[in-house]
């Protein structure tokens, strides 16, 4: 038992000592609770992840990685996760020790995906790619972030694609603007953007910070502090 009351916050606080997965002592201090009992059930759930976790199968600790994000956010984006973890990546990492997963399995793993040809022939875009690489980078994180897991294979190995090009090459170009004029009386900040983009003419309001997206189809008015 490591609870302990603070007199001077009258409230009750943990104190306990722990070995990782890799037989190393470490220390954990807790504050803040306010009964004796809660105290000792945030012992007990941590000293269980703590000492535990990692040296889970992959597939356990995805559960435990879904389950802290539920209450988070929203059930769709549940969905969408698990069916990416489910299709994607553990064929591969399910029966792994996630303490046992190297940036060389991380790597075998990318081969396969990019390899990957459905009945017509046809590789997963580039920004799909992506998206399945920054789940499994997502799930080592979580296990950096709060089980003591030293480094992320996933971000070691780099990422596999990139984000959406339409997207990133428009972005790219209204970078690369030049400001052509100016008008305190009218507010209005009026750029050409290069690479053969429209100009844009953008209406300026002190009191407003709103901002609005912009595509390669259409002139979006901005709203931004003059």
């Amino acid at each position: 038992m490591a609870v302990y009351r603070d007199s001077e916050r009258k409230t009750w606080y943990v104190s306990v000592y722990y070995t990782n997965w890799q037989g190393e002592k470490s220390r954990k201090v807790k504050r803040g609770f306010k009964t004796k009992r809660e105290a000792q059930e945030w012992e007990d759930e941590f000293l269980h992840t703590k000492t535990g976790a990692l040296e889970m199968t992959f597939g356990d600790f995805v559960e435990i990685y879904l389950d802290t994000l539920r209450n988070r956010v929203r059930e769709s984006t549940i969905v969408s996760k698990q069916s990416i973890i489910d299709s994607k990546i553990m064929p591969y990492f399910k029966r792994k020790r996630l303490c046992d997963i190297k940036v060389s399995d991380v790597m075998n793993w990318q081969n396969k995906v990019l390899d990957f040809t459905d009945e017509n022939g046809q590789h997963y875009s580039q920004a799909y790619l992506n998206t399945i690489h920054t789940q499994l980078s997502a799930i080592f994180n979580h296990a950096v972030r709060y089980y003591d897991l030293p480094k992320n294979p996933a971000k070691i190995a780099g990422n596999m694609g990139k984000k959406n090009n339409r997207e990133m090459n428009f972005r790219a170009r209204v970078g690369e603007v030049a400001m052509a004029s100016m008008s305190p009386v009218f507010g209005f900040i009026t750029m050409q953007v290069i690479a053969s983009a429209p100009v844009l003419s953008m209406p300026v309001s002190s009191a407003s910070s709103t901002k609005c997206c912009m595509t390669e189809s259409m002139v979006v008015t901005m709203l931004l502090p003059f």
